[in-house]
């Protein structure tokens, strides 16, 4: 009886996994779209870049997400995430109203949409990772930690442009 139950939670727990990772493809590939938008809309020359090698990063994501799909045997596809399509929305607004705006102010806007992006992910990943790891699926769970921790960093990366740009307008954080 136990072995059936352990068998049971084992499979509600990749059905919850998989469904995670859909969702972080489907993310992902949102932010491929996303990114360089961002990027041609930046004024900061180092944020800029730091969006442009955060796009080819998210490539990578993908192809992460696809080995894991392909070491748990199930096919990469998106399902479609609410979340991020309303973060992606959000950040097309800072596009737009950074138009009519200072040039800080405006990419004050785009650093706290990609930063909600971020922290969005970071979430993301560390619970997938979590549930990779209660299943015993260390190639994917390393995968997962790849991708969570140039997320972080990622982070870091705005926090950094953040304050700079901040202090640039004479704001203390």
């Amino acid at each position: 009886m136990q072995e059936k139950e352990g068998a049971e939670e084992e499979n509600i727990l990749g059905e919850v996994l998989v469904a995670e990772m859909r969702d972080a493809y489907h993310a992902e590939n949102q932010l491929v779209k996303a990114l360089p938008k961002m990027a041609k809309a930046a004024h900061d020359q180092v944020l800029k870049k730091s969006l442009e090698e955060h796009l080819e990063q998210t490539k990578g994501h993908l192809d992460r997400l696809r080995q894991s799909f392909e070491i748990l045997g199930e096919k990469a596809k998106g399902k479609p995430c609410k979340g991020m399509m309303g973060l992606v929305a959000e950040g097309s607004e800072h596009i737009m109203e950074g138009k009519k705006e200072d040039e800080n102010e405006a990419d004050l806007g785009l650093i706290i949409a990609a930063q909600k992006v971020e922290h969005y992910e970071i979430s993301g990943y560390g619970s997938m990772r979590t549930l990779a790891e209660k299943l015993g699926q260390t190639d994917v769970v390393e995968l997962l930690r790849q991708t969570e921790n140039e997320e972080k960093h990622a982070d870091e990366i705005l926090t950094e442009a953040s304050s700079r740009i901040m202090s640039q307008v004479g704001t203390s954080e």
